[in-house]
This record gives structure tokens, C-alpha cells and sequence, in this order.
């Protein structure tokens, strides 16, 4: 029996073939993984999140981008789009197409099926290798639950988890806080 053997891609390939696409896809040691689309929850929760920081955001230092902005992770060479991030400071970019963002302050994933364990596992683990990454939330869509990682001063990552409804997230990295109640506004869970 014969195997199709999976060419390797180079980041350049892989970023020339994604800024002609019309899918978004991430890309890890060569290879380019489609995502897929997101549910009604997911999209809700994401711009909950995404309006509410826009909004805390106004007048400060920092920019709020939604799921189109590209992070690339150094450590891996991993290229990935998180639902929401938030830079703080000068944006650095990886080249002149102003397209993948190389510090990020705040990453927000907001967990599906399909991806949970990839998101809460490796991702976690490439996102902690990011140098200006203060925290990183990981958010349900299937149920109240919000877990922050935050970066200690010696580096240590700790992980707060809240699942009430009347709970609030402090991100002391971006001076914002969320309610759950924001979060998870308009989301309904069966």
C-alpha cells in the first residue's frame, strides 16, 4: 500500500498561499492545517469580548483585533489566529504586509469541539513561549467557563479558573476587567 507523502511548506510559501486565499488556515513545521468555521456561540462570545475591550481600550496605548489578525509564535514558527488579542505598545509585524502581529499582549480563544484539546494543550504551550504575552484566556462556549493563564514575574505561568456567571475577569496586563456576564451575553446553553 502506498502513502501520500505531505510536502513540506515554508513559512514564506505558506504566507504567500494564505494572503491569496479566501480560508483561513494556521500553519506548524511545514504544514498547513484549514480552520474550520465557527458555531453562533462562538461568534457571540467573540465579539462580546472583542466590543467590550474596544470600548475599555478607548484612549489607552493598546489595539484590539479581532480573528482576522495573525499571530506568529517565534519559539515554533507557528502562525495562528486567535479569536481576540490585544497589543500594547507599538504593534511589531513581521514584514511589510502588516498582517502578522509578532507581540502580543492578550490572547483569547474561545474553545470548540473540534479544537478544545489543541487549543487548551499545544496552543497553551506555544502561546507561553511568547515573550510580550502577559495572559492568555481560554473561554467555553458550552458552558460558563473562563480559564486565565497569567505570566509570573520569574516566568511561571498560574491558571485562574471562574465559572459564575456574576463572576469578572481582571486582565491587569491591559488594566480591563469582563464580567461573564458580558461575555456570555445573548449566549443561551441547553
Amino acid at each position: 500500500m502506498s502513502q501520500q507523502i505531505k510536502p513540506y511548506v515554508t513559512p514564506a510559501e505558506y504566507l504567500e498561499f494564505e494572503r491569496k486565499s479566501v480560508y483561513r488556515s494556521e500553519y506548524l513545521h511545514g504544514e498547513i492545517f484549514a480552520m474550520t468555521g465557527a458555531s453562533r456561540k462562538h461568534n457571540l462570545i467573540t465579539a462580546n469580548i472583542l466590543a467590550e475591550l474596544h470600548r475599555q481600550l478607548k484612549g489607552k496605548p493598546c489595539e484590539v483585533y479581532a480573528s482576522e489578525m495573525r499571530v506568529k509564535v517565534a519559539t515554533s514558527g507557528l502562525y495562528t489566529y486567535p479569536d481576540v488579542v490585544v497589543v500594547c505598545g507599538e504593534p511589531q509585524l513581521e514584514d511589510d504586509y502588516l498582517d502578522t502581529l509578532l507581540n502580543p499582549t492578550v490572547l483569547f480563544e474561545v474553545l470548540s469541539e473540534s479544537t478544545e484539546r489543541y487549543d487548551r494543550i499545544a496552543k497553551s504551550g506555544y502561546y507561553q513561549a511568547i515573550e510580550s504575552l502577559s495572559e492568555h484566556l481560554l473561554v467555553a462556549q458550552d458552558e460558563i467557563c473562563v480559564e486565565q493563564y497569567v505570566k509570573q514575574v520569574e516566568g511561571q505561568w498560574t491558571v485562574t479558573e471562574t465559572r459564575s456567571i456574576d463572576g469578572t475577569i481582571e486582565l491587569h496586563s491591559i488594566d480591563c476587567s469582563l464580567t461573564l456576564q458580558e461575555i456570555y451575553d445573548k449566549v443561551s446553553f441547553d
